[in-house]
């Protein structure tokens, strides 16, 4: 199994995914203008939990909460699968 910087290929790209993701909620809190506080209300977590998104500690978070808070900020995640190389 190839393995990327030190990662086993599936893990390597589960931290691709949730990093990218992470990337976009940023974005989206800057773009809303509004501050943790009021992210964590509208994502329905702590405003801890909204910190550690912020800051990009990712490996506190699954796929599945990072596309729920994606969801509770308005947005759609979609996921493109295709054969690797």
């Amino acid at each position: 199994m190839a393995c990327c910087l030190g990662f086993a290929e599936p893990e390597a790209q589960n931290l691709l995914l949730r990093a990218d993701l992470v990337a976009h909620i940023r974005k989206v809190i800057a773009k809303l203008g509004i501050t943790q506080a009021e992210a964590a209300q509208c994502a329905g977590v702590s405003q801890p939990r909204m910190n550690d998104l912020v800051k990009g500690r990712t490996h506190k978070f699954t796929l599945d909460a990072l596309v729920n808070v994606a969801a509770q900020l308005g947005y759609t995640v979609k996921l493109s699968v295709k054969k690797a190389a």
